[in-house]
């Protein structure tokens, strides 16, 4: 078992950094969104969902 992790080492490792680095993508985006940031670029004039996904002030 100890060999098999030696050998693979650098797949596990590689594999970890991403698993982590799409957890605190996720993570973000979950704490944005409960902030009410959103994820668009904010230019509704072009956007076919403009009524939709802002609510008027």
């Amino acid at each position: 078992m100890f060999q098999w992790i030696a050998g693979n080492a650098g797949t596990i490792l590689v594999t970890l950094l991403l698993a982590a680095l799409v957890a605190g993508i996720i993570r973000q985006l979950r704490r944005d969104r409960r902030m009410g940031k959103s994820s668009c670029g904010s230019n509704c004039g072009s956007c076919p969902m403009s009524g939709s996904c802002h609510k008027s002030k």
